[in-house]
């Protein structure tokens, strides 16, 4: 007996995928936002268990103003990969993915939208990289990166490189296409 899977059936299992995906991202990022918010109006009451368990005491007891820019970037960093999944959920909603004319106009600019994200999320995680980096130096104690969610900015930035190239891919094989339906 075979079973066999068509790339409908994956691409409606990915569908669902990114649905759950982006609304775990968003609880998230605003559970972040939230936390932020809640500690900034009540004072520390927070910060010993922060998101994912993590201490800010020290930071916060250190300098508010450090403090502020690792949520900040934390909640920038969540909310640019919401906005990545809500793309590709949106690209199946608006079913602009077409299996007989998979090169198309808005495949090219939902790549390159999601290729700029993908920059932006490495850059501000590799800033918050050296950020962290400068502050232990100062003798604060943070969070590793990990637990923040602000790890991996080489691999987000890799990433984007790569959709950068399949975007170009996706342009040429449009400028065929068009060049073929000119020549019928």
């Amino acid at each position: 007996m075979e079973i066999k899977i068509g790339t409908n059936q994956i691409l409606k299992v990915l569908h669902v995928l990114s649905w759950i995906i982006f609304f775990g991202l968003c609880i998230e990022a605003s559970a972040i936002a939230f936390n932020a918010s809640y500690t900034f109006i009540k004072g520390s009451y927070n910060v010993h268990g922060y998101w994912n368990g993590a201490d800010f005491s020290n930071l916060y007891n250190f300098d508010k103003g450090y403090f502020f820019v690792i949520i900040l970037l934390m909640i920038i960093v969540g909310v640019l990969k919401c906005i990545m999944f809500y793309l590709i959920v949106k690209i199946f909603m608006d079913k602009k993915l077409s299996l007989s004319q998979p090169f198309s106009e808005a495949l090219k600019k939902f790549i390159l939208l999601q290729s700029i994200i993908a920059f932006g999320i490495g850059l501000f995680c590799a800033f918050a990289n050296k950020y962290r980096i400068h502050l232990t130096k100062q003798g604060v104690e943070i969070p590793e990166l990990e637990v923040l969610k602000l790890e991996g900015s080489s691999i987000w930035i890799f990433m984007s490189i790569i959709l950068f190239i399949i975007v170009q891919i996706v342009k040429k094989g449009i400028e065929i296409r068009e060049e073929n339906d000119l020549t019928i």
